[in-house]
């Protein structure tokens, strides 16, 4: 009965969890649209591809036994592709050539904080697979050494969309905090909180244990700010209109 419970748990939290890492499809397509990455932070992708990564490798039999966790890998492995597919296309939106020498200059700068920390993240999860599979030689140490540095970038990962927190409460707006992402952040660390303690597994468990508190907390900043993102969007909606108004009038004006 345990097994059939975590294995749906582990089928619940692969759902939630593509859930989370799709949510970006939509800020994506806003900034291929719009040809910029806006005030949009590319954080949490990074975050969230070093997160895949070791969870992943923390998955496959070198590290847990047998497949016990392949659960892990099926969903984290979508993640590592979705989650560079985003930051190539920040990376390639971010330099995107703009009137101005200084503005330009900033967005070269993001650009190359961007593949420093995309590097970065690379770096450590392949220090982490050969420290892992050269340096320990049981299925109990490694998990231990590849989970404690996964508990680290989950709770990174799951508190990163923290790093807009303080833009929303100076502008008021949730304009650059997705919902979504908050949203089914809380949905995945929820359930897999539940097939880590049927596991008995601590480097799932806490993850999620901190992941869920925060984003809750997401979430009560999302409302409160809500109504403020809705009023600014219905107020630029109308400066649109009346610009198109008065711009016909112009027209009709010069014509006749």
């Amino acid at each position: 009965m345990d097994d059939k419970l975590r294995l749906a748990f582990g089928v619940m939290g692969n759902a939630a969890s593509m859930l989370l890492y799709a949510a970006p499809i939509l800020t994506f397509c806003s900034i291929i649209r719009k040809k910029s990455t806006q005030e949009f932070s590319c954080v949490p992708y990074i975050v969230a591809l070093l997160n895949c990564l070791l969870y992943t490798w923390y998955g496959l039999p070198i590290v847990s036994c047998g497949w016990e966790n392949f659960s892990l890998i099926t969903i984290n492995s979508l993640g590592i592709l979705l989650e560079s597919s985003f930051i190539i296309i920040y990376l390639c939106f971010a330099s995107t050539r703009v009137k101005g020498k200084a503005v330009y200059l900033q967005l070269s700068l993001i650009q190359a904080k961007v593949a420093a920390m995309t590097t970065a993240i690379v770096a450590v999860f392949g220090v982490t697979s050969l420290i892992s599979a050269f340096v320990f030689h049981n299925h109990h140490d490694r998990k231990v050494f590849v989970g404690s540095i996964g508990l680290v970038a989950s709770v990174a990962m799951y508190s990163s969309p923290l790093v807009a927190v303080k833009q929303v409460i100076e502008m008021k707006s949730v304009k650059y905090m997705p919902f979504y992402l908050s949203f089914f952040s809380f949905l995945a660390s929820s359930d897999w909180m539940v097939y880590g303690i049927l596991s008995h597994d601590l480097f799932l468990t806490i993850p999620s244990l901190v992941g869920c508190p925060l984003s809750m907390f997401q979430l009560g900043l999302y409302c409160k700010y809500r109504d403020t993102a809705l009023v600014e969007e219905v107020t630029h909606k109308c400066d649109v209109e009346m610009n198109e108004e008065e711009t016909k009038h112009v027209q009709l004006v010069t014509v006749v």
